[in-house]
């Protein structure tokens, strides 16, 4: 705890898009667009070895041993609106408020889950891994999904496909870059499923 809090205390919370970022008008005044279609790779930055890319309309990863795109901002109090397709074994999420930009987990940062085939699926896709249980099951696998994400001070609200499948109080974490996730499946590691964000916006409240 004392060495997130540290973190914390040291962070600047960036709200101005990246170079690369659109803000929308009308219905998405006030949204800032991380991925749109083919764009997005130049507002992150790489941790571990997945192969992202632009590909037919979105950003791919399919290989590796797991990594992750992270947002180049930071943010504290916001809404993610996330347009995901996934396999059937995808093990990937949308992390937030992540404390080391460097060493993305599930535990130094909130995780929404996109796991069908989790071994625990109390935290399964739909879920806030370790504190956030999904609400019913729900699965991802082999169509494209969204995700509308609040955190909101200490309350975080997941809605998948327009259905609320976690909500939960929780102040471990205050601000931090988004991170989006190639994963390998457990125990052994072997290659996930792919994952492609064709639509990814971030809105700061």
């Amino acid at each position: 705890m004392n060495r997130v809090s540290a973190v914390f205390a040291g962070s600047l919370v960036v709200f101005a898009p990246v170079f690369g970022c659109a803000q929308m008008s009308g219905s998405d005044a006030g949204w800032i667009t991380l991925i749109d279609g083919t764009n997005g790779l130049e507002n992150f930055d790489r941790v571990g070895d997945a192969n992202w890319r632009a590909e037919d309309g979105a950003i791919v990863a399919d290989k590796g041993k797991g990594g992750f795109l992270v947002s180049k901002n930071s943010y504290k109090d916001f809404q993610v609106r996330a347009e995901f397709w996934a396999d059937h074994t995808t093990n990937s999420g949308i992390y937030m408020r992540c404390a080391d930009r460097k060493e993305i987990t599930d535990k130094s940062c909130y995780e929404a889950n996109i796991f069908d085939q989790r071994p625990d699926q109390t935290y399964a896709t739909g879920g806030i891994v370790h504190i956030g249980p999904v609400a019913k099951p729900v699965k991802a696998g082999g169509k494209w999904n969204t995700f509308e994400i609040t955190a909101n001070g200490p309350e975080l609200v997941v809605v998948m496909n327009g259905v609320e499948t976690a909500r939960v109080k929780n102040s471990q974490l205050a601000q931090g870059p988004l991170a989006l996730q190639y994963g390998t499946l457990p125990p052994k590691g072997e290659p996930g499923g792919a994952i492609k964000f064709r639509k990814v916006q971030v809105k700061p409240l």
